[in-house]
């Protein structure tokens, strides 16, 4: 009687667990986009536009991260597979801070020097649904104080001197998104053919 009553007890709590689970479930199918989020690692500055040729032209010396200053470079390991020992930034850790150390050590053509005004790692993108100062929930400005390339890449918008808006100068760093303080980090980099309502393309 006990070995029936613990397994009807089992059955009862994986039900359970089933149907806690099933709205997400459910919403997940009838919203799949919902979830699928733009956020992406960057390549260092001074990179081959082309993934597959840097890919190539690494070789995986790792002279790149030795000589960062901010230790923003990481290494693709086993998540790589082809690009395993290949650097890449992720800008929720830790943004570039567009030194050109990397470019400058680099022994093949994977980074190859550009002045810090040209290089393209992508653009920034704020979420207005969720920036601070874009739903009047308070006062920022983080991204804006931090960028080394100043109001050519992020400025306020004029006729609200709170909210932020990505120029055509930002280059892509993501200094901006290790410093936004909103937990969901609404601003990020994405390619800069990408369109965004925050950004200021005239």
């Amino acid at each position: 009687m006990k070995r029936r009553g613990i397994l009807q007890g089992m059955i009862a709590y994986a039900a359970l667990l089933v149907a806690s689970a099933l709205p997400y479930g459910i919403s997940a199918i009838l919203a799949p986009g919902r979830a699928t989020a733009k956020r992406n690692y960057l390549r260092p500055p001074g990179a081959l536009k082309d993934d597959a040729a840097f890919t190539a032209a690494c070789i995986g010396c790792g002279l790149c991260g030795e000589v960062c200053p901010p230790r923003c470079i990481e290494f693709h390991t086993r998540d790589g597979g082809v690009k395993v020992n290949t650097p890449y930034i992720d800008p929720e850790r830790k943004g570039c801070i567009l030194c050109n150390k990397c470019m400058d050590v680099c022994p093949t053509e994977a980074l190859t020097p550009i002045p810090r005004n040209e290089i393209d790692m992508g653009i920034a993108e704020i979420d207005t649904a969720a920036c601070f100062p874009w739903v009047d929930k308070g006062i920022c400005g983080a991204c804006v104080s931090i960028c080394p390339l100043g109001d050519k890449a992020i400025g306020f918008k004029l006729w609200n001197q709170y909210r932020p808006i990505v120029k055509q100068g930002c280059v892509g760093c993501g200094l901006c998104v290790e410093v936004c303080p909103h937990p969901s980090v609404p601003i990020w980099i994405v390619e800069r053919t990408q369109k965004s309502a925050t950004t200021d393309r005239g």
